[in-house]
């Protein structure tokens, strides 16, 4: 999710640590708490460092070894032992440990839900696993907790039993969208006649309905399911190495397009001929909207089929849809 999401997030585990007693009677607890359910909350995303690699680095690292099978066991005690003592919590260490586990493992848990994916499961494998069900901001979610977390700071005496509420309609909340999205997913199938393996959907913001693409073989149909209806938007054709034009072929060795390869499994690809050569879009069909494919590869070639530049990445700014 967003990095604002997670922090929050952070703020509202640390309020739900004050039911243990021990921690509620500590006040250098409460603050080595606080400290490391806020960073651990966001330390999954400590590779957003890959950014200063380019673009294709962080494309093929962002959401990988950082949220990892084994990456909480090694950020918790990592942060939590020098957080301990950093607040004079040392005696409790233990506490802190287990509290920035905690944090960490629902960055994951909820990246996880999101479109855009995470290799959770390294080292025994490296595939993208995504479950689709929650955009990369969600208004449900983030307005319950900031209104625990208000109502924390303003003093409320009841407020762990509202973190605790909070917390209980969330994991009910995260059940009943996979629920949903099982049953529209499971529609779709049925009236295409498609495995559900061949379905991809995208949630939007307010979760009203849903953008699909189905794998029809040859082609990708794309469409939107609302309120029981479907409404188809376009075909485009797949990517198969068969049928690639020659142009294609040629920015298949590019940084950018490997790059792209290593996270996309939807794909379309467009050449257009200009004066003095080609341009290659490599589109990522899932993320589409309105007709376009913000999330793309795309190389200049001249006539010689030499790369001659390429961009990857998302050519849409953040509070534009798709949200991801």
């Amino acid at each position: 999710m967003d990095t604002g999401s997670h922090l929050l997030f952070g703020v509202t585990l640390a309020g739900l640590a004050i039911a243990n007693p021990v921690v509620a009677a500590h006040p250098e607890l409460q603050h080595a708490v606080l400290a490391a359910t806020l960073i651990g909350s966001h330390a999954p995303d400590f590779d957003s460092v890959m950014r200063l690699r380019g673009p294709s680095a962080y494309i093929r690292h962002h959401r990988g070894l950082t949220h990892s099978l084994p990456a909480p066991f090694l950020w918790a005690p990592l942060l939590g032992l020098p957080i301990a003592w950093l607040f004079g919590a040392q005696a409790w260490s233990g506490t802190v440990v287990l509290w920035t586990l905690i944090a960490v493992c629902f960055h994951i848990v909820l990246d996880l839900f999101n479109a855009y994916g995470v290799q959770c499961l390294r080292p025994f494998t490296q595939k993208w696993l995504h479950l689709d069900v929650l955009s990369l901001f969600d208004p449900y979610l983030f307005a319950a907790h900031g209104t625990a977390a208000m109502l924390w700071l303003f003093g409320y005496p009841h407020a762990v039993l509202v973190f605790r509420l909070v917390y209980g309609l969330t994991a009910v909340y995260l059940a009943w969208r996979l629920a949903v999205y099982r049953s529209v997913i499971g529609k779709l199938s049925a009236k295409y006649q498609l495995e559900d393996t061949r379905i991809t959907m995208l949630p939007t913001l307010l979760g009203a309905s849903w953008q699909f693409v189905a794998d029809l073989g040859d082609e990708y149909l794309t469409g939107y399911y609302r309120n029981g209806r479907v409404n188809e938007v376009a075909c485009l054709s797949k990517a198969k190495p068969e049928n690639l034009a020659d142009a294609a072929k040629a920015t298949m060795g590019a940084d950018g397009v490997r790059a792209f390869h290593h996270f996309s499994n939807r794909i379309h690809v467009k050449v257009q001929e200009k004066v003095d050569g080609y341009l290659v879009t490599w589109s990522d069909v899932r993320f589409w909207h309105h007709h376009g494919m913000p999330f793309s590869a795309a190389v200049t070639l001249d006539r010689n089929m030499n790369v001659l530049s390429e961009h990857i990445g998302w050519n849409k700014k953040s509070w534009q849809p798709p949200f991801v």
